[in-house]
């Protein structure tokens, strides 16, 4: 996978709830900040950190996430 012309400081700054950051395999991952999840947020389907491969996977899925809360 090759994912060029990213931009971390500009997805922190449009998801500010979230620690952003790529692995060094390449792998994008966000964890929420400040929030400990309840039992109920987690069986609803509310994730604590969530990854993806690539950069719109990741915008993606903290999209769906935010919608959670």
């Amino acid at each position: 996978m090759t994912t060029t012309g990213y931009d971390l400081d500009a997805l922190r700054v449009t998801f500010p709830r979230w620690a952003i950051f790529r692995s060094d395999a390449g792998t994008f991952y966000a964890t929420r900040r400040g929030v400990a999840l309840s039992a109920a947020e987690i069986n609803a389907g509310v994730q604590q950190t969530v990854c993806a491969d690539d950069l719109d996977g990741l915008v993606t899925a903290l999209q769906e996430q935010d919608a959670w809360r």
